[in-house]
C-alpha cells in the first residue's frame, strides 16, 4: 500500500521534535502523496515555514489571513484524506479536548472531516502526567488514532517515554490507516518467514537460498490491514516491520515450537518459511576436519510444521502454504493442498523468470479448497504479498 495521490495535511505545534517534520514531508513527497503544512505560533521557533514550503511545494499555512487574503480552514479540512498531527504538544492536545480555537491548526481539526492522527512528543514528565493521560483517552475517545510516542533520551537530557516517533514509523502508520480492513480487525495473524538453519557442527549448517523478503512482505501487509501480526523469522538479514511482533528462531524445531505456541490464537497461518526438510542426525560437538575424499552424513526428516498443525487446525481457522516447485508445479501444489489440510496454497515456479528466492519480485498462482485458481503476473513482492492478503480475505468471506 502506497500513498500515492493521497491528502495528507500535517499539523506542526510546538515541539522540539518539529525538527523531525522536514523528513516526513520528504518521505510523504517521496511517496507521491500531496502534502500541506499548517503551524502554530509556536513551531515556527523550531523550524521556518520556508524549509517546509519548499519540500512539500506548496505554501505553509500559519495565520487565518495572509496579505490580505484569508485561509479557509474550512476547506483545508475538506480537501485533507487524512490530518496528522506530528509532533502534538501538551498545549495542543489540551486544546484539542476542550474545542479552545485560538489558532489556524486548531480551526481546521475542529472542521476536519477525515481522520485525525496524533504523534505527541513532549518531555517524560509532562508525557505521563495525568492531565495528558486523561486528554489522550478523550481524543481517543473521539474516534481519534494516536502514535505512541518512543523511549529515549529526550531535550530535556532525561531518559524516558516521549520522543515523538520517528519519520518512517509515522509514515508506516499513515499506510496502516489507509490500508485498514474492517474485516481484520480484532484478527490475529501468524506468519512464518525465511529459512532455517540446521547445525552439522559448532561451524556448518544446512540450509536454502530464502531471504525471508516474500514473508515479511506478506505480515506487513497484514500489519498494514490492521491485524495483530506475529512473524515467526528463520536467520534472515531484514529490519523489523512497524506494529509487527518478530520472533527469531534458526531451526525447525524451534520454528514448530514458536508457532506451535501462537497457533491457537491465530485466525489465519500464512507458512511462508522454506524450513529444511532434513537434518543431521547427529550434530558434531566439535569441527568437523577434513579427512577422507568423502564424507556421508545421514540425515533425517524434521517436523513438517504446516502438516503438524494442520491436524489441529479449528473449524474457521485458515491455513495457507507455500509450493515452490521445478517440476509438475500444478500437480504437485494441488497434493500438497490436500495433504497439509491447507485451504489456500500459493505456487510459484523455479522454471518463472524474476520467481523464487532472492529476487524482489514474484510471480505466482493461488489455488484454494473450493476449486479455485488465479494465475498473477511478475509483481513486486509487496504487491504479491497484497494479492495474498486479498485471496485470503476473499476465501475467509465465502466461509
Amino acid at each position: 500500500m502506497t500513498l500515492e495521490n493521497k491528502n495528507i495535511l500535517i499539523g506542526v505545534t510546538g515541539s522540539i521534535a518539529a525538527y523531525k517534520t522536514a523528513h516526513l514531508v520528504r518521505l510523504l513527497v517521496k511517496e507521491k502523496a500531496h502534502v500541506k503544512v499548517i503551524m502554530t505560533p509556536a513551531a515556527t521557533e523550531f523550524i521556518t515555514p520556508l524549509t517546509l514550503a519548499t519540500l512539500s511545494k506548496n505554501p505553509v499555512y500559519t495565520v487565518f489571513s495572509e496579505n490580505d487574503q484569508w485561509v479557509n480552514h474550512v476547506e483545508l479540512g475538506l480537501w485533507a484524506d487524512l490530518f496528522l498531527i506530528a509532533p502534538a504538544s501538551a498545549n495542543t492536545l489540551a486544546k484539542c479536548v476542550t474545542g479552545v480555537c485560538d489558532n489556524l491548526l486548531q480551526a481546521v481539526y475542529l472542521s476536519a472531516r477525515c481522520p485525525v492522527v496524533f504523534a505527541p512528543a513532549m518531555d517524560l514528565d509532562m508525557y505521563r502526567h495525568p492531565s495528558t493521560q486523561a486528554n489522550l483517552a478523550i481524543l481517543k475517545s473521539y474516534d481519534n488514532r494516536v502514535i505512541e510516542p518512543n523511549t529515549g533520551e529526550l531535550a530535556s537530557g532525561l531518559e524516558g517515554k516521549g520522543r515523538m516517533a520517528e519519520p518512517e514509523e509515522l509514515v508506516e502508520a499513515l499506510r496502516r490507516e489507509f490500508s485498514a480492513e474492517p474485516l481484520l480487525k480484532g484478527k490475529t495473524v501468524v506468519v512464518t518467514a525465511g529459512p532455517t538453519q540446521e547445525d552439522l557442527d559448532p561451524v556448518r549448517f544446512i540450509s536454502n537460498h530464502s531471504s525471508g523478503k516474500m514473508g515479511f512482505e506478506i505480515a506487513r501487509a497484514f500489519a498494514l490491514g490492521g491485524a495483530t501480526v506475529h512473524l515467526v523469522a528463520g536467520p534472515v538479514a531484514l529490519p523489523n516491520i512497524p506494529g509487527v511482533n518478530r520472533i527469531n528462531v534458526r531451526s525447525a524445531a524451534e520454528m514448530f515450537e514458536a508457532v506451535s505456541r501462537l497457533h491457537e490464537q491465530a485466525d489465519f497461518v500464512i507458512f511462508s518459511a522454506a524450513v529444511a526438510d532434513y537434518r543431521p542426525e547427529i550434530v558434531a560437538t566439535q569441527k568437523i576436519k577434513k579427512q577422507d575424499d568423502e564424507m556421508f552424513i545421514e540425515l533425517e526428516k524434521t517436523v513438517d510444521i504446516a502438516a503438524e498443525l494442520g491436524q489441529v487446525k479449528r473449524p474457521g481457522q485458515v491455513h495457507v502454504g507455500f509450493a515452490l516447485e521445478t517440476n509438475n508445479e500444478f500437480q504437485n501444489a494441488r497434493g500438497k493442498l490436500e495433504r497439509k489440510n491447507f485451504d489456500l496454497i500459493v505456487l510459484n515456479s523455479l522454471q518463472d523468470k524474476g520467481a523464487g528466492f532472492r529476487y524482489d519480485t514474484n510471480k505466482i498462482t493461488i489455488f484454494d479448497q473450493n476449486g479455485g485458481e488465479k494465475a498473477f503476473e511478475l509483481k513486486s513482492k509487496e504487491a504479491v504479498a497484497e494479492d495474498i492478503k486479498n485471496a485470503v480475505l476473499e476465501y475467509y468471506r465465502t466461509q
